[in-house]
């Protein structure tokens, strides 16, 4: 009589028990998701040498090494301020196999420039991580004769300046900064857009525009020559790659124009995949090797978990949108 009591009750008891773990088991598993597949495409909506595409190829093969039974393949799609690319890591499967490298433009700056875009950056994205942070500088040319930023104001503020500004395009961070710069110094600059940093670096050195705020490394090979000069950077602290430059902040002018490259992947990203990749980034993030390639560009790893990504996209779009309709940057 005893055990068949003990039989009816131990019964329920251990199928409980299997329940249990089973259920522990699955939330284990689904902790850490199974990535990579076979193939992982890493979408760049820029062309080749740009920096997300240099960032993008150093990472990659970062993960190629670690991932020998995986092809990690870069796919350059440029085009319409790389709203081309980001619109084809939007629309593809949420399975980890398509990625994107993307930067302020296409996730945040164009939303507020462009009358259409074929994507919503908030909710077709999903953010993965932060890969790197680069400094942006406010250039001149050296036969400008501003030392400084109060002189380059001055001569902003002088009657009769008509002043021009170099850019990489309509709505770029680099139009962006330098709206900034003169809305926050109560003047006016002609904007001429340019099909690039080296086209901008270019135009700088011919005179024919007086100012840019480009990425620095696009401008540093020129500073040995004497032709331009760094007025300051436009990150909120002062650039460890030029540590004697001040920010555009200690110079009088408050603007922070910080330049950065994000991994994203496509809307509906199941979260335990995004926490998965988002690991492996850091790991490869954190490689000496990959630290030393990057510091060659001038670039810093700075690797963050998705909320903190989602913040700085939500900071980015509130920091600029004022400046945005205040310029009346608008592209049809």
């Amino acid at each position: 009589m005893l055990a068949h009591l003990f039989r009816r009750t131990l019964r329920p008891a251990l199928a409980m028990l299997g329940v249990a773990i089973c259920a522990i088991g699955h939330a284990a598993a689904a902790e850490t998701a199974a990535w990579p597949p076979k193939l992982v495409r890493i979408v760049v909506p820029f062309g080749a040498g740009s920096t997300p595409d240099i960032v993008g190829r150093v990472l990659a093969d970062s993960l190629q090494a670690r991932h020998p039974g995986t092809s990690f393949v870069v796919e350059n799609k440029p085009g319409a301020a790389g709203n081309i690319g980001t619109d084809a890591v939007a629309k593809a499967a949420p399975d980890g196999a398509t990625l994107g490298i993307s930067i302020p433009g296409p996730l945040v700056i164009n939303q507020m420039v462009f009358a259409r875009l074929p994507y919503d950056p908030e909710r077709d994205i999903t953010p993965v991580t932060m890969l790197t942070r680069l400094p942006n500088v406010l250039v001149v040319p050296t036969s400008l004769g501003a030392s400084n930023v109060a002189e380059f104001v001055a001569k902003l503020k002088a009657p009769g300046s008509s002043l021009a500004y170099a850019s990489i395009g309509a709505g770029s961070l680099s139009q962006l900064c330098m709206e900034a710069i003169a809305q926050r110094a109560d003047a006016k600059l002609v904007h001429i857009p340019y099909a690039g940093s080296p086209n901008a670096v270019t135009a700088l050195i011919r005179g024919d525009v007086q100012a840019a705020c480009l990425p620095a490394i696009s401008v540093a090979p020129q500073l040995a020559s004497g032709t331009l000069k760094i007025l300051a950077v436009s990150t909120p602290e002062r650039s460890p790659f030029l540590p004697d430059v001040p920010t555009l902040k200690e110079s009088g002018i408050d603007v922070q124009s910080d330049a950065w490259n994000a991994l994203i992947a496509p809307r509906g990203t199941p979260a335990a995949l995004v926490d998965t990749i988002n690991a492996e980034l850091r790991q490869s993030l954190a490689e000496p090797a990959v630290i030393e390639k990057l510091k060659v560009q001038m670039i810093t790893p700075a690797p963050s978990s998705p909320d903190e990504l989602r913040k700085t996209l939500a900071d980015e779009k509130a920091l600029w949108s004022g400046v945005i309709r205040a310029a009346g940057i608008r592209i049809e």
